[in-house]
């Protein structure tokens, strides 16, 4: 009888403990086995109306005549049960940030979703009409001017594709990786043996696109970023949900020029939901592509003679290889039952680029000039001339940009509203918190590129004042930033 009286009271004792210091044990050990991970994903339908300017080159953009296949906001939602992430990517070349913040007042207002925990970008597909305002206004400071009709549609579009989104939450897991495919990537920017002149009549060591076989050809004025990192997410039974990838590649065309297409980043996807999606599957799958660090970067190899190819043949290789890549590396995941979600969004200051007066003279000078007359010194100087008076006369002394980062437990992504160079994305993903860091580019706003100051001092397409708008030194205040809020989130995960 005593031995049992012991026993029981050792039972009680050992009972009551472990309600006492329950409490005490780590919040991770506690909250990761007792908390749920859910994900949905969904895209909505943002085909533009025919008969708009399809815009992404230089001259007055083609009208939109034909369809060849429909563009998309695909969307992912992420919940750990204390906060939600959404990212929308949509098929378009860039979205003004008016139309981004519009979206979002929607998605806050319909799913209390922060708008901090918001990220819309765009792909920067060359086939599709502009989401940043017709005609000169695509060029323009168009903050306070209402949304046009097409910008008002697609606003809603993206709010209703989260909305769906969240509709096809269900328990989830995820996981994340990278493969490297260095075989499509090049730097566009060369240094040739003799400078070339650029629209203002200055001389450049470097030129963009200057030619496959071009003897002057002397060596790529930067890196290119290889690596494919993505984001795969299944539902708890093993049903895939969906695939954020990204690729530091830009747009790669073959699209005739009255054609809307959403180009290999829309290949991509459908070709993974073909891989990955399973017969009877219950889980709606959606694939998503979106781009990475690629302002300096294309897919034409300029050493190399090539191949001619069909419309939208290339595009279909390109896309198909990789998602073969990423299918095979995926097959190495290990997926994760939960995971922290983390998001910061500030507003940077920027000092806008404006004319000096001798470049002024120079701009009202090219505009004087007779119609039909031979260029001072370049076939695009009436181009800019016309850039460099717009901004001199429109565009503020500064301006704010939205610069975002989340958190998805150890993994950090990074958001930039640029076409940003791939040497700016490699040094980003140089971040020992984390174990892996990859930026979206056009992400909440599209405001131009963003050439690295020694890159200004090279010159070339993507510096020149029109085709970059902010002060040489941005994308080192964007970066400062960036990593700000990673070390910040970082340290609130521990």
């Amino acid at each position: 009888m005593e031995k049992l009286n012991k026993h029981i009271n050792w039972v009680i004792l050992y009972t009551l403990s472990f309600f006492i210091l329950w409490p005490l044990l780590p919040v991770a050990q506690q909250s990761n086995s007792s908390k749920t991970f859910k994900a949905g994903a969904a895209l909505s339908n943002i085909t533009p109306f025919l008969g708009g300017g399809i815009v992404g080159n230089f001259g007055e953009p083609p009208a939109a005549k034909y369809v060849h296949d429909e563009l998309h906001a695909r969307s992912l939602v992420l919940d750990d049960g204390s906060n939600k992430l959404a990212f929308v990517i949509c098929d378009n070349i860039g979205i003004a940030r008016h139309v981004c913040d519009a979206a979002k007042q929607q998605i806050q207002a319909r799913t209390q979703i922060p708008v901090q925990n918001i990220l819309i970008a765009g792909t920067h597909t060359h086939s599709a009409t502009s989401a940043e305002g017709e005609g000169l206004r695509r060029r323009g400071w168009n903050k306070d001017r209402p949304l046009d009709e097409y910008q008002q549609f697609l606003a809603h579009r993206i709010a209703d594709a989260v909305e769906m989104a969240i509709h096809n939450l269900q328990p989830a897991e995820i996981g994340w990786s990278s493969v490297h495919i260095p075989e499509h990537v090049f730097n566009r920017r060369w240094y040739l043996k003799k400078p070339a002149i650029n629209p203002f009549g200055v001389m450049e060591q470097v030129k963009m696109n200057p030619g496959v076989g071009n003897p002057d050809l002397d060596k790529p004025a930067g890196p290119t970023d290889p690596e494919l990192s993505f984001i795969s997410i299944q539902s708890t039974n093993g049903e895939p949900i969906a695939l954020l990838a990204n690729y530091s590649l830009h747009y790669i065309g073959g699209v005739p020029m009255h054609d809307i297409s959403a180009d290999y980043f829309a290949v991509f996807a459908n070709k993974m939901k073909s891989i990955l999606q399973q017969k009877g599957q219950t889980v709606p799958f959606v694939g998503i592509m979106s781009n990475g660090t690629s302002g300096d970067i294309n897919n034409i190899d300029v050493k190399a003679t090539g191949s001619k190819f069909k419309p939208y043949e290339k595009m279909e290789l390109v896309a198909n290889d990789i998602a073969d890549k990423v299918f095979k590396a995926q097959q190495q995941i290990r997926y994760q039952p939960w995971v922290k979600l983390q998001a910061q969004q500030a507003d940077l200051t920027l000092q806008i680029r404006k004319p000096d007066q001798q470049l002024s003279a120079w701009a009202k000078r090219v505009l004087a000039l007779p119609e039909g007359s031979k260029p001072l010194n370049h076939s695009l100087e009436k181009t800019y001339a016309e850039r460099v008076t717009q901004l001199a006369n429109e565009w503020p002394n500064e301006i704010a940009v939205p610069i975002q980062a989340f958190r998805i437990g150890d993994l950090q992504i990074g958001a930039i509203p640029f076409e940003t160079f791939a040497e700016t994305g490699l040094h980003l993903k140089q971040n020992p918190a984390a174990s892996k860091t990859f930026t979206i580019s056009f992400a909440n706003g599209s405001f131009g590129y963003l050439p690295p100051p020694e890159q200004h001092a090279l010159g070339g397409y993507e510096t020149w004042l029109g085709t970059n708008r902010v002060e040489k030194e941005a994308s080192r205040k964007i970066v400062a930033l960036l990593e700000k809020q990673f070390k910040a989130m970082s340290q609130q995960a521990k």
